[in-house]
């Protein structure tokens, strides 16, 4: 029977291939291609023989010529950015002419990641966004990165420049792990971050081809953490686009805030392809960007200390203030707790000058009532020390260089093997529990792939190396260390300050004593004194507390900083320790076989994947094993997809599985159906279930990191031994807080899981009107998120960890968004879209820290044309506002966290862009401006102040 199966199988593989080989013969085809409307030959036009991997590249003639192994009829499939996609049937050798319509219609467009095989945007069974070169080329935006703010649901959360985050459908980070980030079919995640560093190590902007987005649940075919959406992009292939193309581009950053409000960016592009005989080709590619970043320096007091708030707190305030951006100041201690102990023994000056003042009021004054009488009101009993603002930590200088090659080799018309390598070398800022100073941080990622009409086979590997990068908090706190202890420090503090009230309190004290007043009366003119001086006594405590402290700049200060950056994370004997060191890697293989071509009655997709995460901090940010070693991280999957088309095929139906194992938690299953139903051609209703799955990340399940705010654990198990959770008392941070501490009780970690359901509808009328609106409603199980936990070590003392929890309840979701695009005579174009995100369960968390981070409402609206007039000139104006947002992260404070007080403001921005095609030199002239009218805003809490920025840019070969 197995000889019957094999026989079968090998039928279906070979006979179509023996069948081709007798019916195709050597054909050459050869052409001219022309714009229809300006009546000019047309170069870099891509002529693709469709079914097939051949293709061409018009000259600067507009001549082209292919040479293949194929049966007549030949399709030829002419694509240019700014025209009309054509196609054109080949019955025989003779030179064809071929004329292409500019201005390609918005929802004409093809689309892959929905569905894993070609299909038009309007019969994606998914809601699905795309960005191509012709609308990145329009879009006023710095970068194609830049660009997807503008896209219907998605958030941006602006780090530096250089790093963004990006994010649909609410639940948003920094750092995303939740939306997956695929660059030419590898994940882009850096190994041990856990999450793609935007486009620092991705595709440079010469080399796009195009850009697709899958917002929401995404793992029936793309697998874990595709929980929020997955964004795919893809280079260009060197067969179909060749020669140099480069584009330079430099202007300016304007926010008053800055250390200097005003300074100059630099970006260049470079990109290089050549075919031969349609063989064999290669591309090479160079980016590097340079500029004075956004600068983060938000003062407001998060300590929520000594009766103070957000808006009331600051230094000159409250003395345990604990700046947003201001660093060494995180950790406060109460003064009464610290001097108590003292004041009433002997052994001491405190406590003998208290003792003998209450011996010469013949005892009617007790040691406790001058205690109380010199010590600070409930308004300035907690004190914290001095910090550092984050410009004086780190010098906010971005660079980023991205070179890669790639060698493709036709190994037969339809089959094609692919070598490609990526590297990335990046200095930039990024916020997660600290901020983060990345500096001469680098990574590749390299692949080996072959790839047919049916079929790929591929592996890849990520390799992240942290080089210089460290915590800018952290290095705060270890500059003051290196100075002076905190021991040292507080007691100096305290010293001085109970020094000075108990002499005025002594003064007034023994002055009225002296003049013949009654003890009590005496008491009261004392306690006046002692707290009327209370402001007196505080300056002169800090003063002396800081004297000699090192001041940015001077040389000591460097020293100790360089110290203090060198020294990997948390420290050792010689001091704190600031460095950020990761060697992590990841290995993948995958593979995909689609069987449409062998089934009539419906499309059959099989693939599956294998990953390691090998794991490598030199011990400073993951947990070891008994053995002393990292942990390594294994999983793996596979997945099938059916689709069949029903009632004439106005409907298509889809159904999907995939089921996932890590090492660490239970197998989970994926399954998605989806039915897309289409009336009179251009009307597209579609109706979908899918079920997604967030295995925890690297960090989630073996961080083991000491911050200046908490001590970050994995959730796995064995932390809970290691640090002795479980014997002693552990309480909730919000039951602290409250007064009413409550032993924490640890339940089993889970991966995260979310049921989505979508309906949607997008439709192209009268060729012109393109309407896209969808609505979503998820279901999370399991969901992860951050608890605060305190562990008294002493009356005094106390440790807290910030371990990741799944909440014990289901929490939903839900959202709409509606785009509508239309296109107007002679090439103008105008638009806009919205989008609505709520979590409906803010008000019943009971203090879990959930993250939404999402605004209920933000829309987009956009005006352009691509030619003005046939005059080559083009603009677009785009406005984008987003409604106010409380953002949650472990960069907030645990108290704000937990009242959900770290508010987002508002905001709208103006971007336009104006751009001039020079077609002879085949020059393109652009300029533009982003956020034009230079009102400051903040994306996420702790981020840097984003101002305007313009720029100028010359462009070759487009």
């Amino acid at each position: 029977m197995k000889y019957i199966l094999l026989g079968w199988l090998l039928s279906y593989i070979f006979i179509p291939f023996l069948s081709l080989a007798q019916a195709t013969q050597k054909v050459t085809i050869t052409g001219t291609v022309t714009n229809k409307n300006a009546h000019e030959k047309l170069a870099r036009v891509t002529v693709a023989v469709k079914g097939d991997k051949a293709g061409a590249i018009s000259d600067e003639a507009g001549h082209f010529s292919i040479t293949l192994q194929h049966a007549w009829p030949v399709t030829l499939v002419f694509t240019s950015v700014g025209f009309e996609r054509e196609e054109v049937v080949v019955h025989n050798e003779s030179a064809i002419q071929v004329q292409l319509n500019t201005g390609e219609m918005h929802g004409t467009e093809v689309v892959v990641a929905a569905s894993r095989v070609p299909e038009s945007i309007l019969q994606s069974p998914v809601s699905i966004e795309q960005l191509d070169a012709r609308s990145i080329r329009n879009s006023p935006a710095p970068s194609f990165y830049d660009a997807l703010a503008n896209i219907k649901g998605v958030d941006v959360s602006t780090q530096s420049l250089t790093f963004k985050s990006v994010n649909t459908r609410g639940f948003a980070s920094n750092g995303n792990t939740r939306l997956v980030q695929v660059v030419d079919g590898m994940d882009n995640q850096a190994p041990g971050l856990s999450f793609p560093l935007g486009n620092i190590i991705g595709i440079t902007e010469l080399d796009l081809d195009r850009v697709e987005l899958l917002p929401g649940a995404s793992s029936a075919l793309y697998g874990p953490n595709a929980l929020n959406g997955i964004l795919l992009m893809n280079s260009k292939n060197p067969f179909d686009y060749q020669g140099l193309s480069a584009v330079v581009k430099s202007g300016v950053l304007s926010d008053d805030g800055r250390s200097t409000s005003t300074t100059g960016f630099y970006d260049v592009n470079l990109r290089y392809a050549k075919a031969f005989n349609n063989k064999f080709a290669f591309k090479v590619n160079f980016g590097y960007l340079q500029a004075k970043d956004w600068q983060a320096y938000d003062s407001k007091d998060q300590s929520l200390q000594n009766g103070y708030n957000l808006k009331t707190g600051h230094r000159a305030t409250n003395e345990a203030y604990n700046g947003v951006n201001i660093y060494g100041d995180e950790s406060n201690v109460n003064m009464y707790s610290m001097l108590m102990p003292l004041a009433f023994t002997n052994n001491n000056p405190l406590g003998a000058n208290i003792q003998q003042l209450s011996a010469s009021s013949g005892g009617n004054i007790t040691p406790q009532m001058i205690f109380s009488s010199i010590m600070p009101d409930s308004a300035h009993a907690f004190v914290s020390r001095t910090g550092y603002n984050e410009r004086d930590l780190t010098d906010n200088k971005t660079r980023n260089l991205k070179v890669s090659a790639a060698f493709h080799y036709h190994i037969t018309p339809k089959t094609e093997a692919i070598l490609q390598g990526s590297y990335g070398n990046v200095t930039t800022v990024y916020t997660g529990a600290d901020r983060y100073s990345i500096r001469n941080f680098h990574m590749g990622q390299y692949k080996a792939e072959v790839l047919g009409e049916n079929f790929y086979v591929r592996a890849y590997t990520t390799q992240e190396r942290s080089g210089d990068s460290y915590a800018i908090g952290i290095l705060g706190s270890g500059i003051n260390e290196a100075w002076k202890s905190s021991p040292t420090w507080f007691g100096q503090y305290f010293n001085t300050y109970a020094g000075e009230s108990l002499q005025a309190f002594a003064t007034t004290f023994q002055t009225a004593l002296a003049g013949g007043q009654a003890p009590a009366a005496a008491y009261a003119a004392a306690t006046t004194a002692a707290k009327q001086g209370g402001d007196q006594f505080r300056n002169d405590a800090r003063t002396v507390a800081d004297q000699g402290r090192l001041l940015p700049g001077t040389s000591a200060f460097n020293a100790a900083a360089d110290s203090v950056k060198h020294r990997p994370i948390p420290g050792s004997a010689a001091g704190v320790g600031a460095k950020f060191t990761d060697k992590s890697n990841l290995y993948q293989g995958e593979f995909m076989y689609n069987f449409s071509s062998l089934l009539r009655f419906m499309d059959l997709l099989v693939g599956g994947n294998y990953r390691v995460y090998d794991l490598n901090s030199e011990g400073t940010l993951f947990a070891l094993d008994d053995n002393g070693k990292e942990f390594r991280i294994k999983e793996g999957g596979g997945y099938v997809q059916v689709a069949k088309r029903l009632l004439q095929e106005h409907l298509k139906i889809t159904a999907s599985l995939r089921y996932d194992k890590n090492m660490n938690f239970d197998g989970q299953f994926s399954p998605r159906v989806s039915a897309v139903y289409t009336l009179g051609g251009t009307h597209n209703i579609r109706a979908s279930y899918q079920t997604g799955f967030r295995i925890p990340t690297s960090q989630d399940q073996y961080i083991d990191l000491t911050t200046p705010s908490a001590h970050l654990l994995g959730g796995l198990p064995f932390f809970r031994e290691r640090y002795h959770l479980t014997t002693g008392p552990l309480y909730t941070i919000q039951s602290v807080q409250a007064g009413a501490p409550q032993q924490y009780v640890f339940q089993d970690y889970k991966p995260e899981k979310i049921k989505a359901f979508e309906i949607g509808y997008r439709s192209l009328i009268s060729q012109q009107l393109v309407i896209d609106a969808y609505a979503y409603w998820n279901n999370f199980e399991n969901f992860s998120g951050t608890q605060a936990l305190v562990q008294p070590t002493s009356p005094t003392t106390r440790n807290i960890f910030a371990i990741p929890v799944n909440y014990n309840k289901n929490i939903h979701s839900w959202g709409w968004a509606m785009g509508l695009d239309y296109n107007f005579p002679k090439h103008f174009v105008a638009g806009g879209n919205i989008s609505y995100n709520e979590l409906l369960d803010q008000k019943s968390l009971n203090g879990f820290v959930a993250s939404y981070n999402t605004p209920k409402v933000k829309y987009n609206l956009y005006v352009g044309n691509r030619n003005i007039g046939g005059s080559n000139i083009g603009f677009n104006v785009t406005y984008r506002w987003q409604q106010k947002l409380v953002w949650q992260s472990n960069f907030v404070s645990a108290v704000v966290n937990a009242k959900g007080l770290s508010e987002i403001p508002a905001y709208g921005t103006v971007d336009a862009q104006l751009t001039k095609l020079l077609p002879k030199p085949k020059v393109t002239l652009k300029i533009g401006g982003v956020n034009m009218l230079n009102k400051a805003y903040v994306q996420s809490w702790g981020n840097p102040t984003v101002g305007a920025q313009w720029y100028a840019a010359i462009g070759y070969n487009l």
